[in-house]
Formats: structure tokens, C-alpha cells, sequence
């Protein structure tokens, strides 16, 4: 029977350090932490996720912002947009909500985004940071993830760890995270032969890949870490990529879904503003 990681219970405490650092911040500067967030369209599941974002925010002691955009603005619009909050020197932290409309090009969008202000992580700059293990803004997701890894006491360092998903924003930096602790790190995908003997080699086992209960647990070695980025709706039910019941039981520690990963993205995009502001303000 595993231990569960709550990423609830984990944010809580995360969320409490960054409200006291904002504190500090506001006293030695008379400032605080600026989010400006952009939301293009009607996104249902991305308005949910930038209202939790901003009410994150204010719980923090920062200041919120949330800018919708009809799902029309323009590409050019758009990155007008940007670039005066790139020049706004009371704005700290830009986030741009993905996806978006499919004719705006992302890549363009998060390459106009100010480093220092790219509070996602996704600007090539801070990619390139993570890859080459200089100092940088880290992806949220990934961010969380490694914080509750190493919330579990377990040493990183020399584990086989399975990455299944190679996105860029959790399944490559995670894999670079992972190799940064000086863990053994593999990279599959949907077009892996070997998944389930890579997978029961694996002593950590991060599953971003957006399928459902696709890890079961004839896959999971005995006492491994699994950290279950997923979120698929089945039944009007929210799971994610692993079997969560029969997984566990196998599994060492556990994140649930929902509760696990989804709230520490949102602590770790707290925590990623106010280096921003540091960045900015007290350079």
C-alpha cells in the first residue's frame, strides 16, 4: 500500500512561503508581485484553470490581472499586446494561456513573452537553462513535480527514472530535471515497443502522456515513486494516466488525480512570479 503525495496538502504549504515572501517583498520595496494572465476565447477548461490562477494570486498578496481577448484578436494584436506588458515596469509576470486559436503561432507568442517575465517557463531562453543546468525560470509542471519527488525523502540521485510523454512542457524538462538529481533518465512515447519492460525497471515513473489508466499495474515495479500528470475525463470522471487503484498498492508513493500534480503547477507558478519580480525589482 502506498503512500499518497498530496499536491493539496503540499501547495498549501508552498503557497503559505510565497505569501509570506510577498510580504517581505512589498515591505522592502512597496511593492508586490504583479501576474498579468491573457486569455483568448471561451475555453471553458482554460478559463478554469486561469480563475484558480488568479485567485491563487490574490490569496498570495500579489496583484492579479486577467485580460480576455475575443478568440478573433489577431496574431499581430496579440503581440502588440505583449510587448506593452513586456514595457510595463508594474507588471512582473506574463502568462499567456494555451493552447490558442489555431491562427496565432504559439511559438511566436511565448518568443515574445520578456525572459524575465515568462513566468511559465516555455521562453527558448529559459528552455535552453534548464537543458544547459544554468539558472532559470523552470516550467511550472515540472517545478512540481520535482518538489514532490523530493517530498517523499527519497534519494534521486542514481534511480531509473521512466518519463512516459515528450512534451515540451512537462515530458522533455522533467527528463532534464531528472537528470540534473543525476537519476538514470528514459524518454518514451506512444510509439515505444518496450513501454511495460522499461516501466517495470523504473524506480520513478512520471506518466504525462493523456491517456487513460494507460498504466497499469503489471507495469509498476515493487516500492517505485509514480507521479501521474494526467487528466482524462471517462464517465464524467476525472483520472488520469495510471490505474490509480491497483497502482497503488504496488507503488511506493502515489499522486492522485485530481489533488495531485495540478494543484503544485499552480503553487509552482506562484513561487515563479516572485523570482520574476526579484529579477526585475531588486536587481
Amino acid at each position: 500500500m502506498s503512500n499518497i503525495i498530496s499536491g493539496k496538502e503540499l501547495s498549501k504549504t508552498i503557497r503559505q512561503t510565497v505569501k509570506e515572501d510577498v510580504a517581505k517583498l512589498l515591505e522592502q520595496t512597496g511593492k508586490v508581485p504583479h501576474l498579468v494572465v491573457i486569455l483568448v476565447g471561451e475555453d471553458p477548461a482554460s478559463l478554469s484553470y486561469v480563475t484558480a490562477k488568479e485567485k491563487a494570486c490574490v490569496k498570495a498578496g500579489m496583484k492579479s490581472t486577467l485580460l480576455r481577448k475575443d478568440e478573433t484578436i489577431t496574431e499581430d494584436e496579440l503581440l502588440t499586446l505583449i510587448r506593452t506588458l513586456n514595457d510595463d515596469p508594474d507588471v512582473h509576470g506574463i502568462l499567456v494561456q494555451l493552447p490558442l486559436p489555431r491562427h496565432i503561432d504559439e511559438n511566436l507568442v511565448i518568443e515574445t513573452i520578456r525572459q524575465a517575465k515568462d513566468v511559465d517557463g516555455f521562453h527558448p531562453l529559459n528552455v535552453a537553462a534548464v537543458h544547459l543546468g544554468l539558472p532559470g525560470i523552470l516550467p511550472a509542471t515540472p517545478k512540481g513535480i520535482m518538489t514532490m519527488l523530493k517530498s517523499t525523502g527519497m534519494e534521486i540521485k542514481g534511480k531509473n527514472a521512466l518519463v512516459i510523454g515528450r512534451s515540451n512542457i512537462v515530458g522533455k524538462p522533467v527528463a532534464m530535471l531528472l537528470l540534473k538529481e543525476h537519476a538514470t533518465v528514459t524518454i518514451a512515447h506512444s510509439r515505444t515497443v518496450n513501454l511495460k519492460a522499461l516501466a517495470l525497471q523504473a524506480d520513478i515513473l512520471v506518466a504525462a502522456v493523456g491517456r487513460a489508466n494507460m498504466v497499469t499495474a503489471d507495469m509498476v515495479k515493487e516500492g517505485a515513486i509514480i507521479i501521474d500528470v494526467g487528466v482524462n475525463r471517462v464517465d464524467d470522471k476525472l483520472v488520469g494516466d495510471v490505474d490509480f487503484d491497483a497502482a497503488k498498492e504496488k507503488a511506493s508513493f502515489i499522486t492522485p488525480v485530481p489533488g495531485g500534480v495540478g494543484p503544485m503547477t499552480i503553487a509552482s507558478l506562484l513561487q515563479n512570479t516572485v523570482e520574476c519580480f526579484k529579477m526585475i525589482e531588486t536587481k
